[in-house]
């Protein structure tokens, strides 16, 4: 797919899920942060299943969805390209599309205003605003992130390495409402929130980044080599023309000498 059509998709993919993203905030923000229908029934079973197993290993996945780590998940991931520049390009341009959504979706946060669950019910450290859920907001980002990058850098093969990043961008939200510090519509609006910001990211990158910091030169079995090929035959199409050219043209007299 050519950069046109990879901002074409990404675009529609934009659109779509920051509406659905705005529907979704309008209603929470219009109920003056209620809970909504799914929320309380996935809070209460959640509270009715909650081993010390499950909680130890809630708390330690959830732990993963914030802080350093995500940016070191998408600095590793995103080293690709064929030249410094491009590897440069990749990394500084992931950790600007994870930071600038953390701080979009702080903005909206604070915006909505809508209050946690309550906090007897809370089984780790939780501070702010509830929507969108922050912890799965950044998972969700650095999930897309390293899918992509993975795209890029493993065409084959990639299909079990995307499904484990991807479970683990969706099992750090689930753990905001297994822990009891989110109502499941906070996590609801962090994944459409992260899914239409790459949505954003992608599209403008494809659609206004410089092409160098994407392809690089030209290697030599591109258009340099080409180019090589056409002049190598060309040359060999002069030789051949310039030597029958020389060449005696008497084919009766099969190379002997002509008369005076």
């Amino acid at each position: 797919m050519n950069r046109k059509g990879v901002a074409g998709l990404a675009g529609g993919i934009a659109l779509g899920a920051w509406t659905a993203f705005g529907v979704l905030a309008a209603v929470v923000a219009g109920g003056h942060g209620a809970p909504l229908f799914p929320d309380e029934a996935l809070l209460h079973w959640s509270l009715g299943h909650r081993p010390a197993v499950a909680l130890a290993v809630a708390r330690g996945l959830t732990a993963t969805g914030t802080g350093v780590l995500p940016y070191a998940l998408v600095v590793a991931a995103l080293v690709v390209g064929r030249t410094a520049r491009q590897r440069l390009a990749a990394v500084l341009l992931g950790a600007a599309c994870l930071g600038a959504g953390q701080a979009v979706r702080y903005g909206v946060m604070e915006l909505v205003a809508r209050a946690r669950p309550p906090r007897p019910d809370w089984q780790t450290h939780a501070s702010g605003w509830a929507f969108p859920s922050g912890h799965s907001t950044t998972a969700a980002l650095t999930a897309g992130l390293v899918i992509l990058a993975v795209g890029v850098r493993a065409p084959r093969g990639r299909t079990p390495l995307c499904l484990a990043v991807g479970c683990w961008g969706v099992l750090v939200g689930l753990t905001r409402v297994h822990l009891g510090v989110h109502w499941f519509t906070d996590v609801l609006g962090g994944w459409l929130f992260a899914v239409g910001w790459l949505g954003v990211c992608l599209y403008a990158a494809a659609r206004w980044l410089p092409a160098r910091l994407v392809t690089g030169p030209a290697s030599t079995t591109g258009a340099n080599g080409t180019t090589g090929a056409r002049n190598a035959t060309n040359s060999m199409n002069a030789t051949k023309v310039t030597s029958e050219e020389d060449a005696p043209q008497d084919p009766g007299r099969r190379g002997r000498s002509r008369p005076a």
